[in-house]
């Protein structure tokens, strides 16, 4: 059992030295050498655990999509209990808006990884491939959230639950890359999408 933890500790340490150096110098100075140096270990040592730069990849995204989704799951939460549809809606695309040092290092973090696909760097094919799957799951979510708030009357029959939710997430995706640009501030992103919420959820 000792050894099992000890080398998932270790995994996590290196695939967090990735995501740390995606954050404040992008993906393209990840290279297998950097991340070592940023972890504190060998190359030979990251070599062992991830065989492979684009292995390595694709672990840190995964663990980039849990510390995404547990703070979805927390924001949730506080929105209060029994959620609703809006309330979760909300909740979501909230916690995703680059508000706070978490949700903008998240945020610039997933900026690095489109950056590569965009770039065709290393690694970029793997990434392009399995990255959409997180995001297609998000966006599943929300249409079936929205499709429940339709059905209790809380917005217009006529509204598309997929194309509302696809609408949604790339409002929000935009309104992040504002913020990082500093064309505006959390606080108005959040408003700009609090405007729109309330008019989706506008009882006809």
């Amino acid at each position: 059992m000792t050894a099992r933890v000890d080398r998932e500790e270790r995994r996590t340490q290196i695939a967090e030295a990735l995501l740390r150096i995606a954050d404040t110098q992008g993906l393209q100075s990840a290279s297998m050498r950097a991340v070592a140096a940023e972890a504190g270990v060998s190359l030979r040592l990251v070599q062992y655990y991830f065989t492979t730069k684009e292995a390595l990849l694709l672990d840190a995204l995964t663990r980039l999509g849990d510390q995404l989704q547990a703070r979805m799951t927390a924001w949730i939460s506080a929105a209060g209990s029994p959620s609703t549809p809006r309330g979760t809606v909300t909740a979501i695309l909230s916690s995703i808006l680059p508000t706070d040092p978490e949700s903008r290092r998240i945020t610039r973090t997933y900026a690095a990884y489109y950056t590569l696909v965009l770039g065709g760097s290393e690694g970029s094919d793997v990434v392009e491939k399995h990255g959409t799957t997180s995001p297609d799951l998000l966006e599943s979510f929300l249409a079936q959230q929205i499709h429940a708030a339709r059905e209790a009357g809380e917005i217009g029959p006529g509204k598309n639950p997929e194309m509302t939710a696809a609408g949604l997430l790339a409002m929000v995706n935009g309104l992040g890359s504002s913020v990082l640009g500093g064309q505006r501030t959390g606080d108005e992103a959040l408003a700009i999408l609090n405007h729109h919420l309330n008019e989706l959820f506008r009882t006809p």
